[in-house]
Formats: C-alpha cells, structure tokens, sequence
C-alpha cells in the first residue's frame, strides 16, 4: 500500500462551491491538471484556473439534464484502479484511462431542497447519484486516491500537498471515513424522507438515523464511562444540544442530561407567566410560577431547597439582575433561560464554574418527534409524550365539584407530573408545587415522601403548616388502591388528578367522596421511566 500519492490530477464536481478559488490556486501551485463539471468547471474559469472538462476525459457529452456526466470506465476505472496492481496498470493503459489521484465532491443539496418546501419532482432530481458513486469509488481505493467532501478540509489538503509533495496514506485514511460517513448520511436523510414524507410510512422496516458529533464530554453517568454529545443531521427542535455556553466548566453527560430534563419542564409554561423549575437528577425539585422569575425563584426554591443544592435551574424569561444573584447565592450547576442581560451574565461570571446555557427559544412541547432507548440487543422507539388535557376534558368523578383554584392547581401539578420519573405524584398550590414524590415502586410511598418534603419545606420557612394542606395532587397514573389516595388525604389535599382507568376505580372514588375531595380524571396517563 503505498504512503505519499502526488497529486497530478484532480476531479473536482460541487454543489457547495464555497472555498473554491482558494483549492484552485493551490492546486494550481502545484501544477495539479483539474478535470472538471459543467457549474463547477465555470466557477472554476471565473476564477482563472485552467479546466478540462469531464466530457473530454471520458469522450461523452454531459446529457440527460446532467444526469449522465461523470458515471463512465474512465472516471470510475481512473478512481478504482490499484496502481501497485500489473493487472489493473496494465487495463488502465490498454482502454486509455489515466488514473485520478484527487476528487474534490459534494453533494446535492437534498436535505436543503426537502426544508424549501420543494415539489416531489424537484426532490427527486436533487438525489445525487454522480457525486455519491465518486465519493465511494474514491474512498474504497484511499490507498491510491485522497476524497475530499467538506469545504472545511481544502486547507489541511493544500497544506498536505505543500509540505509533503503529496497526501500521505494516513491523511487518505481519515477523508475515506468521512466520505463514507457523507454518503451513509445523505443516503439515511433520502431513505426517511421517501419512508415518512413519500410514502407516510408509520414504522419503516429499515430505519437509519444520521448524527454529527458535537464534541466528546468528559465522562458519562460515572468517571469510568466515556461519553459524548452527537446532534441529528437533519431538521430537529432546538435545545439543550444547540443551546449556546456563555460560562462555565465544561458540560458533562449528568449536565446535559439534567438540563434537557428542566429545559422540556419549563417549555410546558413558555406561554406563561415566569416560571422557574429547579431539577436535580433528572426530577424536578421545585417549579413555581409568580409575576416575576424572582419570585417564581423564591417559590420554586422553598418547595425543596436541600434537593436544589447543586441542581439545575430553568426559567422560561430572559434572565435578569435580581434573578441572577439569587440564584448564584446557592451552589447551582448549570441555569438554562431563553436569553440573559448582561447584568445578568455578569452576576454569572462571577461564579466561574456556573454553566450557563442559552437557549434563544424554547422547544415547542406540543411538537412532534420520537424517543429513544438502548435495550440489549435493540433499540426501543416511541412517539415523545406531547399529550395534553385542557380544563374542558376534564371529568368530575366525585360528587364535589372542583372549585376554580383547585382546577388552575390540578392542571399545574398535571404539567409538572408529565415530567417527573414513575411512579409520580406531585402536590401544588396557587402555581407552586408543594411537595414532589418520584421515583418510587409504588404509588403510596410517593405520596409519602412528597408530602414528607412538604412538611420538611414548611419547617425550614417558618410556615404554620405545609402547603399539601389545600392542595390539589397529580399522579402520573391511575391509583391501583385507595392508600395512595388516603396518604394525600392525610397531607391535606383537597384535589386530585390522575387518568382513572382502574379496576378499584370505584372504591379510589368512594375514599374520595368520603374525605369530601373532588378528583378529576383526564383519561390519560404520564408514565416516565
């Protein structure tokens, strides 16, 4: 296999012209003959290099609307053949092919031409079939022939070429993994569409999903897991992965994790009025909405403040001063917001291990979109959980009726359950939550532990009673018996929400009406795992 290729001739053929002056000047430095495409070869004239065009190499004329142009033996024989190989020198010569030891290739804009709204027919035609058989037949032969795909590697090519004469076997070695990660890529993005947007498939029997590492992290979940953070290649909600660092340490695996978990939480209000939610292990501690992110803060950091230590916060408005230096009083983690002031950001910089994460907007929680779960030996996919219940779908079960505050805190304790880990019950009062309970194998036991925080939170503020006293609780899903239901009685809920659909729903009903509560069932049901 041999190490230094000079570059004697190169096949360049761009969608993406971006960068190209440069690449011809220093090719050109080096004497290197350009074979070139119709576009292509005329951006290439404009700016003074000299071309011979793909129709003089192979003795065809481009035709078809172009899509016959460079699939020829002498394009493709001058790509594959192996120059260490008698056989194939001796082909070469034999049917007048030179051999090709550049091509220079990207490809078209699908993905672009699907996003503009495009017609079925103007998507068809921009599927490149040319530029991914060049890529590919470049790439396999990387012993002989360096494959350029990306405008952001013309520099590190010519400096290549400059320093050594030609490209060395290792450098070729690194373009042909990125070339064919380009063409497994497009060929994944053509397959979706035709699958979902064509053919309005639901679950395609083959599903590739294409991805783009952003960068490496320091660990995963612990320090003996490496990790790193990967975005979609295609169209996707903006969040915590495009979310802009202004400060901080770096971002780790538990970071992410957590702050994606109160990013989704705080969009649940992004139509509201300032909210606050503070998460610590991917489970909200404390969610609050006030007249102002300070007060929400406040509120959002009395329902459980021990937990809040060392968590993370979220804020559906644009920080500000006052906000900032409370938050920057406790140890936090990181703060995820739409945007911050710069008396904001300069509270923040003060605490130099503080990330903050800026979002610009926040994902739309009734979107569309799958979730994913690596299983051994497979991969679990679901439609994400957009469900919602409005006032109007509420059913009364219970013979007393809900009065309207007990329905504002039903709906606000039902927002905040959709995101707290299963079994899950929330308790909330006036747009505060009062007490949370995650986690837990059954469903008392959270109504315990949730009320426990209430009467812990109550203790540390100097209040007379805990805020469940009045309160409307959420569960995640139905009460299986009643001694879920009797354990939020005996905090002081007044309220209950949850989806119904037990075979005990009766007698859940029954313990209602004797504790003279009114329960709403919303037929619908939050479990996260």
């Amino acid at each position: 296999m041999t190490d230094l290729v000079p570059v004697r001739r190169a096949l360049i053929s761009l969608s993406d012209k971006s960068g190209l002056e440069d690449l011809a000047a220093g090719l050109a430095r080096h004497g290197v003959e350009i074979v070139s495409t119709g576009g292509t070869a005329a951006k290439l004239r404009e700016c003074g290099a000299s071309v011979r065009d793909i129709s003089d190499l192979t003795g065809f004329p481009e035709m078809m609307d172009g899509r016959v142009k460079t699939l020829h033996p002498k394009v493709h024989g001058g790509l594959l053949g192996v120059r260490d190989n008698p056989e194939h020198v001796a082909a070469m010569e034999q049917h007048g092919i030179a051999p090709i030891d550049l091509v220079v290739v990207n490809l078209y804009p699908f993905l672009n031409t699907v996003m503009s709204g495009a017609d079925r027919g103007t998507i068809i035609e921009n599927i490149d079939i040319g530029g991914p058989s060049m890529v590919r037949s470049a790439a396999k032969n990387h012993a002989h022939v360096a494959i350029v795909t990306d405008p952001a590697d013309y520099a590190a090519l010519l400096a290549e070429v400059d320093e050594k004469g030609g490209t060395s076997l290792e450098f070729r070695k690194k373009l042909a993994a990125k070339a064919f990660a380009l063409t497994a890529a497009y060929d994944s993005t053509i397959s979706q569409w035709f699958a979902f947007a064509d053919q309005g498939e639901r679950w395609p029997e083959t599903w590739t999903i294409s991805s783009r590492l952003k960068m490496p992290l320091r660990y995963g979940e612990n320090p003996h897991q490496q990790a790193a953070l990967y975005v979609p290649l295609g169209p996707t909600a903006r969040g915590i992965a495009q979310a802009e660092q202004v400060q901080g340490k770096e971002l780790s695996y538990n970071n992410l994790n957590d702050a994606n978990a109160a990013l989704e939480l705080v969009s649940e209000f992004r139509e509201g009025p300032p909210t606050v939610v503070i998460v610590k292990h991917a489970n909200p501690c404390g969610v609050a909405t006030r007249d102002s992110l300070l007060e929400a803060w406040k509120e959002a950091l009395a329902c459980d403040s021990v937990s809040a230590f060392g968590g993370i916060v979220a804020t559906n408005r644009p920080l500000d001063a006052a906000t900032a230096e409370a938050i920057s009083a406790i140890f936090t983690e990181v703060v995820v917001a739409p945007e911050a002031d710069e008396d904001a950001r300069a509270i923040f910089a003060r605490k130099k291990n503080l990330r903050l994460l800026l979002t610009g907007e926040l994902p739309d929680p009734s979107r569309a979109g799958q979730t994913m779960a690596v299983i051994t030996g497979g991969l679990l996919v679901q439609d994400r959980d957009k469900g919602m219940v409005t006032r109007d779908q509420l059913k009364c079960v219970t013979k007393r009726q809900p009065t309207e505050q007990e329905v504002r805190d039903c709906l606000f304790a039902w927002s905040v359950a959709k995101h707290v880990k299963s079994n899950a019950i929330v308790y909330a009062k006036d747009g505060v939550t009062a007490g949370i309970g995650a986690g837990q194998m059954n469903r008392r036991d959270s109504a315990r532990i949730a009320a426990i925080r209430a009467r812990e939170a109550a203790e540390a503020n100097g209040w007379p009673e805990p805020r469940t006293v009045g309160s409307a609780v959420a569960s995640d899903a139905f009460f299986p018996f009643a001694d879920g239901l009797l354990a939020a009685v005996e905090a002081g809920a007044t309220a209950v929400i949850q989806p119904g659909g037990s075979i005990r729903d009766e007698e859940v009903i029954a313990a209602a009406d004797e504790a003279g509560l009114a329960m709403l069932f919303t037929g619908m049901r939050h479990f996260r795992h």
